[in-house]
């Protein structure tokens, strides 16, 4: 593990007491900003750097809610979206919900029938079932999700694919590896989407459950708008009549909890898909944005790159982001969920910078 320095995050006084700073889940550098999300909100937010070439802090935090841009199925606009990946590719900022199932916890004044009913309450939330695409312009300098902007000399709307008509569970009600799991919550080894890349007309979803016989899911899409309606996402079929393509991941028994294109390959970060602490690895996946066909991820195809810390109960790493690139090997941001008492400061939280070794042909 190489942990270079560390990255202080600050965040409005009502970001704070809403917790998104001890909630992270997702993270993506963009030039002067850095995009982050918690999972318990419906929200982007947008932290401008300090020095966009070697940032020590993010500030000036900007919101951006979903439902300012796009339609979202949930009754309640600001009903959580469980937002588990951000993805920046071209003109458009990409994010996507857990699509998981929930269940109740026990908490420490729960006992005896009210700890077990609260065991057996599963819920889901229709906010979690996005897959939103958002143009970005530039307002004042800065990169700014918009409702429409023109974008190579065509107006584009924000859109969405989960809204409208089936979502990705649906998509998947009949599929022979993952349909058994769709009632299952996420925490349990169900479903649970928790990191997207973007490259040009690919869209791939790390899955963090589940994980068969210990062999994680990266599902890759091709989502384009709707004719019919332009703040709409359909997903283009495959060769074989699916509209979505799965490859498989030798990590260990992990799943994936974050994604990050490299170059030709995806930078995968791997972590317990079960109530655990760790371990948590950064893997390379070789070629993975040129592969046109089901990939069995292993072998030379897959290395691992770096090992991250946790904690007991503290320091799960849910985001990493690609800060910049040179002959040493590239340097990641790395975000956590629920921080050490030592990454809090007055006004957020910090995160790590990792260097990664130089990338190496697969043999």
């Amino acid at each position: 593990m190489s942990i270079e320095r560390t990255v202080l995050l600050s965040f409005t006084s009502g970001a704070r007491e809403a917790g998104t700073h001890t909630n992270l889940s997702a993270v993506r550098s963009d030039g002067p900003v850095l995009w982050v999300a918690g999972d318990e909100t419906a929200t982007i937010e947008r932290l401008v750097a300090d020095d966009p070439h070697e940032p020590r802090a993010y500030a000036d935090q900007t919101s951006c809610r979903l439902a300012d841009l796009v339609e979202l199925p949930g009754e309640d606009a600001d009903e959580e979206a469980d937002i588990e990946g951000i993805a920046r590719a071209g003109d458009f900022l990409w994010a996507v919900g857990s699509h998981s199932l929930r269940r109740k916890r026990i908490k420490a004044r729960h006992d005896g029938d009210k700890a077990l009913r609260r065991l057996a309450r599963v819920t889901g939330q229709a906010n979690r079932q996005v897959l939103v695409r958002m143009p970005v312009t530039d307002v004042d300098g800065l990169p700014t999700p918009v409702r429409e902007a023109t974008v190579a000399g065509r107006t584009q709307r924000a859109a969405v694919f989960g809204a409208h008509g089936p979502d990705l569970r649906d998509l998947l009600a009949d599929d022979e590896h993952l349909a058994p799991f769709l009632p299952i919550p996420g925490k349990d080894n169900g479903l649970d989407v928790e990191g997207i890349a973007v490259a040009g007309e690919r869209v791939y979803l790390g899955l963090r459950g589940p994980v068969l016989r210990g062999w994680a899911m990266v599902l890759e899409l091709r989502p384009a708008v709707d004719p019919a309606d332009p703040g709409r996402l359909v997903l283009e079929p495959f060769e074989d009549g699916r509209r979505y393509r799965k490859h498989v991941l030798d990590l260990a028994g992990l799943g994936v909890r974050d994604l990050c294109p490299h170059g030709a390959d995806l930078l995968v970060l791997a972590g317990p898909t079960m109530d655990l602490d760790g371990p948590v690895h950064v893997y390379r996946w070789h070629g993975a944005l040129t592969a046109d066909t089901p990939q069995v991820v292993r072998g030379d195809l897959l290395t691992r790159e770096v090992d991250l810390p946790f904690g007991v109960g503290v320091d799960h790493a849910e985001g990493i982001g690609l800060l910049d690139d040179d002959t040493a090997g590239p340097r990641l941001l790395v975000v956590y969920d629920s921080p050490a008492p030592e990454r809090l400061h007055e006004h957020g939280v910090t995160a790590d910078v990792v260097r990664l070794p130089p990338p190496a042909t697969a043999g």
